[in-house]
């Protein structure tokens, strides 16, 4: 049965958009979904990154499973999302002391994917508009959380910082593109999103 009502809203600017929202939080399919994907982040972690150049710039796959989460869930799922997701990844493979500050981000983060893909036709321009409003927010708030937790202050990180995400950004955005041109027919088929959708370069 599919999740998807195409009576509802599809704008984040309206209420009805918020109250499917809701709605989709409260389902099991959804849920489920989500459960997955935070299984997929976990397993993701574990896959070596890959190093672009000698800047120290590396590809990463977690945000994969991150926009997933956001296409399909919506902005209030995301958001709990972010917050198990990076809070449980920690606490199976732990790296220094546990920081708040990077739950927020990753809640963040995965809402940003929603209000640009959740509840409407996924296109090549709003992946490019998601990962670029997602490396900014990386950049603002992760150089504040290392400013906190390090000793350099907040230009330096936010310099550096900026540096990789922009060098990342076509990439990522290259690498969302493939990943949902290939599964949007799946999901439209599982109910996950309407039927017949498919990647469009602008609409």
């Amino acid at each position: 049965m599919s999740i998807w009502e195409e009576t509802q809203d599809s704008s984040p600017f309206s209420a009805g958009y918020w109250r499917a929202a809701a709605a989709d939080f409260r389902k099991p399919r959804v849920l489920a979904f989500a459960a997955l994907m935070i299984a997929a982040c976990v397993a993701l972690s574990y896959i070596p990154s890959i190093p672009i150049g000698d800047g120290g710039v590396r590809v990463t796959w977690g945000f994969l499973a991150r926009s997933l989460c956001g296409l399909v869930g919506g902005p209030v799922t995301a958001l709990v999302f972010g917050f198990a997701e990076d809070t449980i990844s920690f606490f199976i493979h732990p790296t220094g002391a546990y920081f708040p500050g990077y739950a927020l981000t990753t809640m963040l983060g995965t809402m940003i994917y929603a209000l640009f893909l959740y509840r409407t036709k996924v296109t090549v321009v709003r992946i490019f508009w998601a990962k670029l409003c997602t490396n900014a927010l990386n950049v603002v708030l992760g150089s504040l959380w290392s400013a906190i937790l390090y000793s350099k202050g907040y230009l330096y990180y936010m310099t550096t910082s900026l540096v990789k995400n922009v060098v990342m950004l076509p990439v990522q955005t290259a690498m969302l593109c493939f990943l949902l041109a290939a599964l949007l027919p799946i999901l439209g088929r599982m109910g996950f999103v309407p039927g017949g959708q498919r990647l469009r370069f602008y609409r």
